[in-house]
C-alpha cells in the first residue's frame, strides 16, 4: 500500500539519480514544472541518509530529493586524507567543498552527507 503523503509535505522527484549528479557538480536542475529547482535547505533522513527541500522557480511547488548516505568507499576515500593529515574534501561536490564538523560528524554543508566521524 502506497505511503499518503501529508498535505503541504513536498512532492517526490522522478529521476533522482539525473538529478543527483546535477547537484554535485553545482549544474542548474529542471523541475518538472518547467523552471529550475532551487534549494531551500537539508535535514536528516533515516537511515543516514540527506534529505534536499527544493523550490521550482515557476511553479513554487516543493520537491524533496533524497540524498544517500555515504558508501563505505567515500568514507575511506576521508578517512585516508585525515590519516594523511588533510583537510578532506566532499567525495561527490570534489575540490572546494570541504567536510565541517557537526557534533561527532564530518558533514558536507552542500549535501547533508557524514562522512567520517571527527577526531
Amino acid at each position: 500500500m502506497a505511503k499518503k503523503r501529508a498535505p503541504g509535505a513536498p512532492l517526490r522527484l522522478d529521476n533522482e539519480k539525473q538529478l543527483l549528479k546535477h547537484y554535485y557538480a553545482g549544474q542548474r536542475m529542471e523541475s518538472p514544472m518547467g523552471g529550475y529547482l532551487m534549494l531551500l535547505g537539508l535535514r536528516h533522513g533515516e537511515d543516514g541518509d540527506s534529505i534536499g527541500i527544493f523550490e521550482c522557480s515557476a511553479s513554487s511547488l516543493r520537491y524533496e530529493l533524497v540524498i544517500p548516505k555515504a558508501t563505505r568507499t567515500e568514507r575511506k576515500k576521508v578517512k585516508d586524507a585525515l590519516d594523511e593529515g588533510e583537510d578532506p574534501d566532499c567525495p561527490r561536490h570534489g575540490h572546494g567543498t570541504r567536510l565541517v564538523r557537526a557534533g561527532r560528524d564530518l558533514v558536507c554543508m552542500s549535501c547533508g552527507v557524514a562522512y567520517a566521524k571527527a577526531s
